[in-house]
C-alpha cells in the first residue's frame, strides 16, 4: 500500500500473501510443465512476463479508452473535482486524473499503475443519480484502490492465469505437429493440456477471491476515511437497483473495465452458486453487511 491515510487493511494483506503463496506453487508446476512439454520455459514465461508488461504499464489508458472516457478539468466538473480534491488531502495522497464517461450506465473505476499515474473515472449517469454524500463515499472507494495499488497486485496474481493459457494453447499446436504414431508423446501433450488447464481454472478462482475480498477492502478503507458508511451503502443500492434495469445488451459497454468497476455491469443476484467463485466482486448483500458492521464500529 502506497503512504497514504487510508487505513491499512490487515485482512487483505493476509489475503495477498496467502494468493501470492498458492501462485508461487502454481508457477512451479508450470515449469515443471514445460520441461515435460519440451518448450523453453524462457520463451513462455517470456511472452507472458511481456503481455502483462503491457496491460500494467499501460492500465490507465486501455481502461479510459476502452469506455472513451475523457479527462474533464476543474472549470468542466468543478462538483467531481471538489469531491476528489478534498479526499485527496483527507487521505494525504495524489490526486489521479479525474475523468468522465458518456454512458446512463451509473457506475465508476479507478485505474493506473502507481498512485503517481492513476485516472478515476464516473460515468455521467453516476453524476446524475448520486447526491453529494454519496459521490464523495463512491469517490473515496476508488480512491481506496489507487492507494492499496490494485491494479499492480492484480496483474501480477494474473500471471500464472495467462501462462496456463499460454501453454494451453502452446501443447495443442505442438501436439498437431508431433507424428500422431507417437503413443507417448501424446500421453504427454494430453497430460499437459490437462493439468494446464486445471492450473487456469485454480489460477482464476484465486485471484478471483482475492479481487473480492479488495472490493470489500474498498468499501471499507473508502467509509473509514469518509466516516459515512451509510452514503457508500445508499450509492451501492442506487447503483445496482438502476443497473437491474438496463438492458443487458447495453450493459456489455462496461465489459472492459467491468472487473475494477464500483459493480460489476452483468451480476447475478440471489444464494450461492458454483460461478459465484470466479466474479470478481462479492454480492451486494456481502458488501452492505460489512459497511452495517463498520458502522456500529464507528457508532453511526
Amino acid at each position: 500500500m502506497s503512504h497514504s491515510r487510508y487505513a491499512p487493511d490487515k485482512g487483505l494483506t493476509r489475503r495477498i500473501v496467502v494468493t501470492m503463496g498458492g501462485l508461487g506453487l502454481v508457477y512451479m508446476i508450470i515449469v515443471v510443465l514445460l520441461i515435460a512439454l519440451g518448450l523453453s520455459a524462457i520463451w513462455v514465461l517470456a511472452i507472458a512476463g511481456g503481455l502483462l508488461w503491457a496491460q500494467w504499464y499501460f492500465s490507465d489508458s486501455m481502461a479510459l479508452n476502452a469506455m472513451r472516457a475523457k479527462e474533464v478539468t476543474a472549470e468542466q466538473a468543478p462538483q467531481l473535482h471538489g469531491v476528489v480534491d478534498r479526499l485527496c488531502v483527507l487521505a494525504d495522497m495524489p490526486k489521479p486524473k479525474v475523468c468522465i464517461a458518456d454512458t446512463d450506465i451509473p457506475n465508476a473505476f479507478a485505474t493506473g499503475r502507481s498512485p503517481n499515474r492513476s485516472a478515476v473515472c464516473v460515468t455521467t449517469g453516476l453524476l446524475r443519480r448520486l447526491d453529494q454524500k454519496e459521490l464523495e463515499a463512491v469517490m473515496a472507494h476508488e480512491l481506496s484502490h489507487v492507494a492499496h495499488r490494485d491494479v499492480t497486485v492484480m496483474t501480477i496474481a494474473s500471471f500464472a492465469a495467462i501462462v496456463a493459457g499460454l501453454m494451453i494453447r502452446t501443447a495443442m499446436w505442438g501436439g498437431m505437429m508431433r507424428d500422431r504414431r507417437d503413443n507417448n508423446a501424446a500421453l504427454v501433450f494430453l497430460a499437459v493440456v490437462v493439468v494446464s488447464a486445471l492450473v487456469y481454472v485454480i489460477s482464476y478462482l484465486l485471484t478471483s477471491a482475492l479481487s473480492r475480498y479488495r472490493e470489500l477492502a474498498a468499501d471499507r478503507g473508502g467509509a473509514l476515511l469518509t466516516g459515512d458508511p451509510g452514503a457508500l451503502a445508499s450509492a451501492l443500492q442506487k447503483i445496482s437497483g438502476d443497473i437491474a434495469q438496463i438492458p443487458t445488451k447495453d450493459l456489455r459497454s462496461m465489459d472492459p473495465v467491468s472487473s475494477m468497476s464500483l459493480i460489476p455491469a452483468i451480476s447475478k443476484k440471489g444464494g450461492f452458486d458454483m460461478m459465484s467463485l470466479f466474479r470478481s466482486h462479492p454480492p451486494l448483500e456481502k458488501r452492505l453487511e460489512n459497511l452495517a458492521k463498520i458502522s456500529s464500529e464507528l457508532g453511526t
